[in-house]
């Protein structure tokens, strides 16, 4: 017996790991996706914003995060505001390990503890990811990332303690496998929340209220970048498992990369048909958000469905942020990706979904969920983005905004095409 808990200990371990790896190849993904989005001369700032991103949610979740997130909270409402063991380090006692019954796994120690950080400040960073795209072009990137500092190490872990934490969330039986609402709606409401008080990109408007279409410098790259993003999702839903030791949880880590490959491609054939019905072509950007639309869906429940029912809530989702970036873009809310559709409005889709395939899931909680995790992280997002405002600002000038924020926040231009041997322009 105790060989086998051992094994199904690293087995458990090593899954995880990888999992979070494939999470983490999400951030890749983001970068490309978002690069490839915006004009060519905002390149280099939204890759320096998003490999900095990454790097400020690793050291603020290890600092903070991960004990308000799963510390011992006060109450099922307010966590453990400053737990910071984690960050001294620690794992599980092996021989404690191998004493559990198999049948308790969900105690954590059944994979290691440092394999469940890593799994889960991956997350925390895809948030923050999320965020990026939707204020791209015209935000100061200090600001944006003293930001990050907030919502990684604060906001997001206190809206995760009241789901995945064991807060009161988790008690009413809201349902959020993968996290459509914890980790995607919650990094939605924050963008929308930066964007309202940033204000839409230069030229993005006209006076008449006609929406100026802005086109991205590299459509090859947005592509990779949601290939890569789709790859990743298999670790992100895939992962959240927990465990694969199991005849039982092995089905069910691969019903889960079935439905979440499903989910995928009905998003992006919905989303193609739509944009051809309204458009009267084949649009490559509404596409792309289709997949990852199907994939945001999915997130709330992809072990229950069947691989059909995964399909047509991916299809919706397709439909719906067609529908919600037309709409947003109609209250002249500027996003240059698309992100608070994709990961916002079609989050709320997939956490209401739920019931439809989770017979012991409700629609009351899910919507108790909705409103919570929509409610905090707008509310104190607003609150942070208007303190940054008010010290240091948080929009590039109108000059800068012109130039392109690579040379007013980097220095440097991504794309330089004419430079001498000496670094001037010829």
């Amino acid at each position: 017996m105790e060989d086998i808990l051992n094994l199904r200990y690293a087995l458990d371990t090593f899954y995880f790991l990888m999992a979070g790896a494939l999470v983490m190849w999400m951030a890749a993904g983001f970068a490309m996706l978002e690069a490839g989005l915006v004009r060519a001369k905002n390149t280099a700032e939204i890759l320096t914003k998003n490999i900095a991103l990454f790097a400020i949610a690793c050291i603020m979740y290890m600092l903070m995060g991960y004990g308000i997130m799963y510390g011992t909270g006060i109450n099922s409402v307010i966590p453990a505001l400053f737990d910071f063991s984690f960050m001294l380090g620690g794992d599980h006692d092996a021989a404690a390990v191998v004493k559990q019954s198999a049948g308790t796994w969900y105690d954590g120690n059944y994979y290691s503890k440092m394999a469940d950080f890593f799994f889960q400040v991956v997350f925390v960073a895809t948030a923050m990811s999320i965020v990026s795209g939707a204020v791209a072009e015209r935000m100061k990137l200090w600001s944006f990332l003293a930001f990050a500092v907030v919502m990684t190490g604060f906001i997001y872990p206190v809206q995760g303690y009241w789901k995945w934490g064991g807060g009161f969330l988790d008690g009413l039986g809201f349902n959020d496998f993968a996290g459509s609402g914890v980790v995607h709606l919650c990094g939605a409401a924050a963008a929308l929340a930066g964007v309202l008080l940033l204000g839409a990109r230069k030229g993005k408007y006209g006076k008449d209220g006609q929406v100026m279409a802005i086109p991205g410098a590299n459509m090859p790259i947005a592509a990779l970048g949601t290939f890569i993003l789709w790859m990743g999702w298999f670790g992100f839903n895939g992962g959240s498992q927990l465990i694969l030791s199991t005849a039982s949880d092995a089905n069910a880590v691969a019903a889960v990369f079935v439905n979440t490959n499903a989910a995928a491609a009905g998003g992006v054939i919905a989303a193609l048909l739509t944009a051809r019905i309204l458009f009267g072509k084949a649009d490559l950007t509404m596409t792309l958000n289709g997949a990852l639309a199907g994939l945001v869906a999915i997130t709330a429940e992809p072990l229950a469905p069947s691989p059909l029912w995964a399909t047509l809530v991916g299809c919706i989702g397709g439909v719906i942020v067609v529908f919600s970036i037309l709409g947003l873009d109609k209250l002249k809310i500027d996003d240059p990706v698309g992100a608070i559709s994709v990961h916002g409005v079609v989050g709320m889709w997939g956490l209401l979904a739920v019931p439809f395939s989770n017979e012991g899931a409700s629609f009351i909680a899910q919507i108790i969920g909705l409103v919570t995790i929509f409610a905090w992280t707008f509310g104190v997002s607003f609150a942070v983005w208007f303190c940054i405002k008010k010290f240091s600002g948080i929009r590039i000038s109108e000059q800068e905004e012109y130039e392109g924020a690579d040379i007013a926040e980097c220095g440097l231009e991504a794309y330089p095409e004419f430079v001498g041997s000496k670094g001037s322009s010829l």
